[in-house]
């Protein structure tokens, strides 16, 4: 619009997000009570004729320009396809609890929801949105207070998957916050073996139980104390663990098509503060692995370094006792079908909205070698 007055912002949005055409917005700017004043000749021109071509990527991608290196450093020719799918409202997806029911049974229940199976997640329905952008209120289904479901995105579905959790093994959930990730474990383990969920952050554990309970999963919830009396619940467990999964916690540039304030709130200082939690939270899983056993480390960002070079810095820091397993290798063994969809990176691989359709989640591998 060649302009970023509120009234020219509110024109594009209505041409870039809605599809309006000319003669549409102009039949809305019809200067009656209520309305915009009518279209001025400039205005008319721009929705006609104007392009975001030529435009500068930060304004072409609606993101912040300081991050921009960093993405395109991954991206590289889809920065721009990339950032306007982070732009656009995201799917409504669900993860059926394969611990009650499969996929094919949840759709002959959830008829009335008129849902698709996800493209890649072997236990995602996608449920429609309307043109308003809300969907229906899932929580509220039965089939949702019976335990059959999660509202939970499709790449953090996937995610769960890439951990190759196995049955009978000792697995802890290291940033299980509200529990998501530790409710598609105990599915994937068929609840048979040891899951332990604790978080740094005692107050985003507290939704776990009651989902536990709902969906006929077992865990073990280790709660930290607050303040001054704090100290680590895990300590009993060092070197016998046989797999960590590090769903870190991150500045969410990967979810800015549910969250698109947070890239306008994003800081380099937030940058910074989250890439030395990750390090710290990365040399606490590295305690607990048995030799042999895997860290899974996770994220739902794009920035590399949050990403490959937290897991260069632990391999640095660790000096040769940890290894990257071949990502290949882990699609191959967890989700064959996924290959295409991915970016494969130096130590893991990417999700994204363009590519593989769901937010911008990172998944890497790291064995314990002695």
């Amino acid at each position: 619009m060649g302009d970023d007055a509120p009234r020219s912002v509110l024109i594009g949005m209505l041409r870039l997000q809605h599809g309006l055409a000319l003669p549409t917005v102009a039949a809305m700017f019809d200067g009656s009570r209520f309305a915009p004043e009518p279209l001025s000749e400039g205005e008319r021109e721009r929705l006609a004729n104007g392009s975001l071509d030529d435009a500068p990527p930060e304004i072409a991608g609606d993101a912040p320009a300081w991050v921009l290196p960093a993405l395109q450093g991954l991206l590289g020719d889809d920065l721009l396809p990339e950032l306007r799918a982070l732009g656009r409202r995201a799917p409504l997806d669900i993860r059926i609890n394969a611990l009650k029911l499969d996929r094919d049974a949840a759709l002959a229940r959830l008829t009335h929801l008129a849902p698709e199976p996800t493209p890649h997640a072997p236990n995602g329905l996608r449920i429609p949105i309307g043109a308003d952008g809300r969907g229906p209120a899932l929580h509220v289904e039965p089939e949702f207070i019976e335990g059959l479901y999660e509202i939970q995105d499709e790449g953090s579905q996937l995610a769960t998957r890439l951990s190759g959790a196995k049955a009978g093994e000792t697995v802890v959930d290291l940033c299980a916050g509200g529990g998501g990730k530790t409710l598609g474990l105990a599915a994937l383990m068929k609840n048979e073996g040891r899951i332990v969920a604790t978080d740094a952050d005692p107050r985003r554990l507290a939704p776990i139980h009651e989902r536990l309970r709902r969906a006929g999963a077992e865990a073990e919830i280790r709660t930290p104390r607050a303040g001054r009396l704090r100290a680590d619940v895990l300590t009993d467990l060092d070197g016998s663990v046989d797999r960590v999964l590090v769903d870190a916690p991150c500045t969410g540039t990967g979810t800015w098509r549910r969250n698109p304030d947070a890239k306008w709130r994003l800081r380099p200082g937030s940058l910074a503060l989250r890439v030395a939690e990750q390090a710290q939270t990365l040399d606490r899983a590295a305690e607990l692995v048995r030799p042999g056993g895997r860290i899974v480390y996770v994220t739902c960002s794009l920035l590399p370094d949050e990403n490959d070079e937290a897991v260069t810095g632990l391999l640095k820091r660790q000096r040769g006792r940890f290894g990257a397993i071949d990502t290949a290798r882990i699609i191959a063994e967890e989700a064959p079908a996924l290959a295409p969809f991915v970016r494969l990176t130096r130590h893991g691989l990417q999700m994204s909205p363009a590519l593989t359709g769901t937010d911008g989640f990172y998944v890497a591998t790291l064995e314990r070698r002695d």
